[in-house]
């Protein structure tokens, strides 16, 4: 341990040598602030994912049409009622319902947008309970609902998507079509899921009486045994399908499985970006070791008056690791505080435009960890030129010019 009289010694010093310090902290600060930044902002989108992972999600899946190589649908690959039926068929299968989408013109008078349009089944809520959405105000939509419809949140925002935000019972004008306001959904987070329109199966056949074929099938599965209902789907819409294994003009994902592959694409990306912010930290810590070689030299002659009073080897050694210990600490306070309050600043501005779910998370960790991580970094920077400075010799030191 240091003793209070060399920590007092070392403190002069640094307060002696402000601007010095100040850049080196500064250099280091930096780093620290940038990696805590995403840090936050990753911590936050696994959160996100965590919550449509969750229980509501877990024995749900994906069914959509593709080439064979996975990639988009080309022409003429379809989903439709008959593949409902084999998916249904399929052991493991609780239930199953289509969604048709569109992209419709909304209007409010002399204003329009193009908005996506959205069909929901209502005798069956796995749409809605697949992404964690909740009623905002008013209701869900029920069977037997004509000419109703369900808005997404941004519609109660004024100038979020047209100038006057709506009311419940409301009239919208939907491709030239009258729908009343039966409810509104909470925020999903985003601009275009908070935009979108949701209507019934029945409504969207008579607005759309030519549409035949669904975007996308959910279906609810028995949650203990996913891959095992996996495998029956697919066994039977090859079937029904007349294709061959490995030729699937189809494909069929749990939720699990999307929010798997999303978030390792995540950890790559954020796994990418604080590289890129840990080589700015190496070239901090290098920075910091060449202002305690200057430090050392500069204080050649006061090392050897410290040696000529007692100092021993390893006290001396003490003395400049905690000075560039002290240094990383200090940078590691102040790059948590800026990193938190530009991360804050940031978490507002998106929340403002809509990006509710990229919101940061603070973790007690990420501020202990990030400090604990710059004062070890100040400290390794520390040891070549502590190691030198306690090898000095006291003769050649006291006499240094």
């Amino acid at each position: 341990m240091i003793s209070g009289e060399s920590i007092k010694y070392s403190l002069n010093h640094l307060k002696k040598r402000k601007g010095r310090s100040f850049l080196t902290i500064f250099s280091i600060l930096v780093g620290i602030a940038t990696i805590f930044i995403f840090v936050s902002f990753g911590y936050g989108l696994y959160n996100y994912i965590d919550e449509l992972s969750s229980a509501s999600a877990a024995d749900k899946v994906l069914i959509m049409p593709s080439s064979a190589g996975g990639i988009e649908a080309p022409e003429g690959v379809t989903l439709n009622e008959s593949d409902i039926h084999s998916i249904t068929r399929a052991a493991g299968v609780y239930e199953a319902t289509g969604v048709y989408f569109k992209a419709a013109l909304v209007k409010q008078n002399k204003d329009q947008k193009y908005v996506s349009l959205i069909s929901i089944d209502p005798t069956t809520d796995i749409l809605i309970e697949s992404y964690n959405i909740k009623i905002e105000q008013g209701r869900e939509l029920r069977q037997g609902d004509t000419k109703q419809v369900l808005l997404g949140y941004n519609y109660l925002i004024p100038n979020k998507i047209l100038p006057k935000p709506y009311e419940l019972n409301d009239n919208i004008e939907v491709n030239g079509v009258d729908l009343k306001v039966a409810g509104f959904l909470g925020s999903i987070g985003n601009p275009q899921d908070d935009s979108q329109i949701y209507i019934t199966n029945d409504q969207f056949e008579s607005m759309y009486p030519e549409e035949d074929s669904y975007v996308e099938i959910f279906a609810r599965v028995d949650k203990d045994n996913v891959e095992k209902a996996v495998e029956n789907i697919e066994r039977n819409l090859r079937k029904s399908r007349d294709v061959e294994k490995g030729k699937e003009d189809f494909t069929v994902q749990s939720f699990t499985e999307l929010v798997e592959s999303f978030s390792m694409a995540l950890d790559i990306v954020i796994g990418f970006i604080i590289l890129i912010a840990l080589i700015s930290v190496i070239v901090s810590t290098i920075n910091t070791a060449n202002t305690m070689i200057t430090s050392v030299l500069e204080r050649y002659r006061e090392i050897g008056i410290l040696k000529a009073v007692g100092a021993k080897n390893h006290e001396v050694l003490k003395i400049f690791l905690f000075e560039s210990s002290f240094l990383g600490f200090i940078a590691g306070i102040l790059g948590c505080i800026l990193g938190w309050a530009l991360s804050s600043l940031g978490g507002f501005i998106l929340q403002n435009l809509g990006w509710g779910f990229l919101k940061p998370y603070f973790s007690v960790w990420l501020f202990v960890g990030l400090i604990l991580f710059a004062t070890i970094t100040g400290a390794i920077s520390g040891v070549i030129p502590a190691v030198k400075a306690s090898k000095i010799s006291t003769v050649k030191a006291l006499r240094y010019e």
